[in-house]
């Protein structure tokens, strides 16, 4: 396999500004070959931070550099979709090569739903989070709920291994009043009746470990708001626990500020964001790599954006989105940064290790089905 691919052609950009005085007529220039953009394949050991405003073409060009991987690497990659965005990436389009199509079929290639009867089901265990995770489920502060979080850290390891509903039943057993209190809480919340535990059975985990060309987390289908973060963090703690045993593995972030923003609100959002900047800070040395995508810089916290060494973007119109991009990612030009807001759907700067030089791309074709594509207006 090779360690460059192709991402698309390179365009120059429209100037932002016209011309102080009319142009001396010329001659038509003659059309030029296309110049081929290539991508570093190695380089994607560092952080990448994907960015373009809403119709800018940035999850259709995401698609692009993920099915690159797919074919010219080994990298497994997992993909946290809040859109059912990437659920048909085993699915290639009619028109895709015949060699790409083929080995995209052959690629192991998982997807784990949330939405509706589509099956497997994504699925994770409850006992399986760290106390600190638990405790954030159940909305617990170590001080605050001093007498239940105490309880949550020396629960009998009978009930650590149990499913949620012989946890609540061997709480409520317990003549301990602190485990009575727990376990109210627990009911009021009905956090243990989310659709993602497995209820004993298995967990997504499992099947990240056997590393998997690509494993799509679907996550978009769940009933309460707090479901999909505790997923993607059940995710991410277990990777980073068994960090020693540094096997790579590509983390993709899509609509990234759901899971990691500059301002967490939630227990569940403290918790994951926590875990999200200790991967960016020291993840890559485990081989746990980090890819995010948003709409804007300034929706993503700062510690995990001042770590990434990639960057990708697509049309972006707000200047203080702009300022951003050129404090934070100091080798990507302003000069070309400044043509961002001319850019049409499909067209990026791309900036940093995989790329040989900053360089402005019109984006390639797919090789496989988008699958959550704009609806179209009725005529």
């Amino acid at each position: 396999m090779s360690s460059t691919f192709t991402i698309g052609t390179e365009f120059i950009a429209t100037p932002t500004s016209p011309p102080t005085s009319p142009a001396p007529a010329t001659p038509p220039t003659p059309p030029q070959p296309a110049t081929l953009v290539l991508l570093d394949a190695r380089k994607f050991n560092r952080h990448t931070f994907w960015c373009g405003q809403s119709g800018s073409g940035k999850t259709y060009a995401l698609g692009v550099v993920l099915e690159q991987l797919l074919l010219h690497t080994h990298l497994p990659i997992v993909i946290f979709d809040p859109n059912a965005d990437f659920v048909r990436l085993a699915e290639p389009r009619p028109d895709a090569p015949v060699e790409a199509a083929a080995m995209i079929q052959d690629a192991d290639i998982r997807i784990f739903h949330s939405t509706g009867k589509q099956t497997p089901r994504l699925h994770a265990r409850y006992v399986d989070l760290s106390v600190a995770s638990k405790a954030a489920v159940l909305h617990l502060d170590p001080i605050a709920d001093a007498e239940e979080f105490n309880v949550l850290l020396h629960v009998d390891e009978d009930l650590r291994t149990a499913d949620p509903v012989s946890y609540i039943r061997g709480l409520r057993s317990s003549e301990d009043p602190g485990r009575a209190k727990l376990a109210t809480r627990i009911d009021n919340l009905q956090a243990l009746e989310w659709k993602l535990w497995s209820l004993g059975g298995s967990s997504v985990t499992e099947q990240i470990d056997e590393r998997p060309a690509a494993t799509v987390l679907d996550l978009g289908g769940f009933d309460h708001p707090a479901e999909a973060q505790t997923a993607a963090l059940a995710v991410l703690e277990h990777l980073w626990n068994h960090r020693e045993a540094r096997e790579p593995v590509l983390l993709v972030l899509d609509e990234a500020h759901n899971f990691c923003p500059p301002n967490p609100v939630s227990p569940i959002e403290h918790a994951l964001t926590r875990q999200i900047v200790q991967i960016a800070a020291e993840g890559r040395k485990f081989g746990l790599w980090l890819f995010l995508s948003t709409q804007r810089p300034t929706k993503i916290h700062p510690n995990v954006l001042s770590q990434c060494d990639n960057l990708g973007v697509m049309k972006i119109s707000t200047p203080r989105d702009l300022v951003e991009l050129a404090d934070v990612f100091g080798y990507a030009p302003e000069s070309l940064l400044r043509q961002s807001p001319t850019f049409v759907q499909g067209q990026a700067l791309f900036a940093g290790g995989f790329v040989e030089r900053p360089t402005l791309v019109r984006v390639a074709s797919r090789v496989t089905e988008e699958g959550g594509s704009d609806v179209r207006v009725p005529l």
